[in-house]
């Protein structure tokens, strides 16, 4: 549809009527509205798991032997497990357009579902005996079948959504902007991806002699192109302006919004929130909370204790030929700061002659001659790293999260950059979003550190316990995640 832009700047003249957007004859007669398009998704959420159940019971009798009578076991376990999962996705409007509007983002949306329902409800069968004699492998197998599945169709629900609104079969969300025209200028774009569009923005004039004159205008345009969203973009400063523009809009059947200007416009999360009986803006959150820590601290003490246990021989090794390669302690400590910016000792094999911990400390460069002829090759490999495993038991680390530097470079990029500080609201990592982005090594100059900082706290505003894991994964596959190890 034409956009339509009213622009008062010059002085008052005559207007043609507006009349109502006529629909062009090549429109679809048939679009796939926003509750349909939620029936679907919830349906075939729940097909998905059932299958899985399904197949997992199948793939059970193939194997082990049995006869088709439990295929009504696992039907009952996949139905009861699908209703959890859609019930739990209604509560949090998970089936809205907007939620599918990334295809990349699927997996990671149903990951924490799936744990948080699916293990919920079969840990629960299980404690009540109510699983009818369905072996634990199979729930097992059920697990990462229904996760796959689950992950999947919705991906494939994604696709599909986005073919619709690119042959117009499903409607985009009608969006129109009414504010100072610098101030429209000032939103971020992009308005018109994910499933909405802008149909018609109104400048209004500042002075108030001409502002009602020119907001009846716009209410009246509105009234008559019939978008589901309205944003109005005026400076939050200007209070009496806000307030009438809004008192004007509400009395329209659409959702009104006050645009975010200046500052705000670079803030990942905005909400209104609740504290005690003030209500306010909130501009940042706790990074994690209750249920996120506890998960995240189980996923660090697992993989801590298991790695060491499994590479114990190699750390022995590495210790012994470290004491043969020349004097010096085995194991470097170095104060870093942590979570809060709390100070606490790394723990890292030493392979470097100097051993600065003080108020100047050189990095590392290529070809540096301080590194022993061992300690190449471990930091090559990030060997050297291994011991900060035990500051993950400790509770000073995690496994992933931002890598911590050393106290003199914080000190001075603290005071150049007004976000690193965010750095620390959270425990830092052995590895992490930025390193396996191939943002590691030698800070060269202001860029490079604006660069690993995006990637940090990229990683502390979207953290996830499947974004850990496929950190992970990146550290030990990608070649990437070392390509700047020296």
């Amino acid at each position: 549809m034409a956009r339509t832009q009213l622009n008062f700047a010059a002085a008052p003249q005559a207007v043609p009527a507006l009349r109502p957007p006529r629909v062009a004859r090549s429109a679809p007669k048939w679009r796939l509205g926003a509750l349909g398009f939620g029936y679907i998704a919830a349906l075939a959420d729940a097909l998905a798991i059932i299958a899985a159940a399904l197949a997992t019971t199948l793939l059970r009798i193939a194997l082990f032997g049995g006869g088709l009578d439990g295929l009504r076991t696992g039907f009952d376990i996949g139905l009861v497990v699908a209703v959890l999962v859609v019930l739990a996705e209604l509560h949090n409007g998970g089936y809205a357009p907007a939620r599918y509007a990334y295809k990349s983002g699927q997996f990671a949306r149903t990951f924490p579902l799936w744990n948080l329902t699916a293990l919920g409800a079969l840990a629960l069968g299980v404690a009540m005996r109510a699983d009818g004699g369905y072996p634990r492998g199979g729930l097992a197998l059920f697990y990462l079948l229904g996760l796959a599945s689950l992950a999947l169709t919705r991906r494939a629900i994604a696709e599909g959504l986005s073919a619709l609104l690119s042959r117009g079969l499903a409607p985009r969300r009608r969006v129109a902007m009414v504010g100072f025209e610098d101030a429209i200028a000032e939103l971020p774009a992009g308005v018109d991806n994910d499933g909405a569009e802008v149909v018609c923005h109104f400048a209004l004039r500042e002075s108030e002699s001409f502002f009602l004159e020119d907001l009846k205008l716009a209410v009246a345009a509105i009234r008559l192109h019939r978008p589901d969203d309205v944003i109005v973009a005026l400076p939050w400063s200007r209070a009496d302006l806000v307030d009438t523009c809004v008192a004007a809009l509400t009395k329209l059947p659409i959702a009104v919004h006050l645009g975010l200007g200046g500052p705000l416009n670079g803030l990942s999360r905005v909400e209104i929130a609740e504290v005690g009986a003030v209500r306010g803006l909130t501009v940042t959150r706790r990074p994690l909370g209750a249920l996120q820590l506890f998960e995240k601290r189980a996923f660090d003490l697992v993989v801590a204790a298991t790695a060491l246990a499994l590479l114990s021989p190699l750390l022995l090794a590495v210790a012994a030929l470290i004491r043969l390669d020349g004097p010096g302690p085995i194991l470097f400590r170095q104060k870093r700061y942590g979570l809060n910016q709390e100070p606490f000792r790394i723990f890292k094999f030493r392979t470097m002659r100097a051993l600065d911990d003080g108020a100047v400390v050189r990095q590392a460069t290529r070809a540096d001659a301080r590194i022993t002829r061992l300690g190449a090759h471990l930091r090559r490999l990030s060997i050297d790293e291994l011991p900060q495993l035990l500051n993950v038991l400790i509770g000073d680390m995690s496994i992933v999260g931002p890598r911590p530097h050393a106290l003199a470079h914080d000190q001075l990029y603290v005071e150049k950059l007004a976000r690193y500080a965010r750095r620390h609201n959270v425990r830092p990592g052995i590895t992490g979003w930025a390193q396996v982005r191939g943002h590691r090594g030698e800070i060269t100059d202001d860029s490079a550190m604006l660069a690993r900082l995006d990637h940090d706290l990229y990683y502390v505003d979207n953290w996830s316990l499947w974004l850990d894991l496929k950190i992970v994964a990146m550290t030990a596959l990608s070649r990437r995640a070392h390509a700047n190890a020296y």
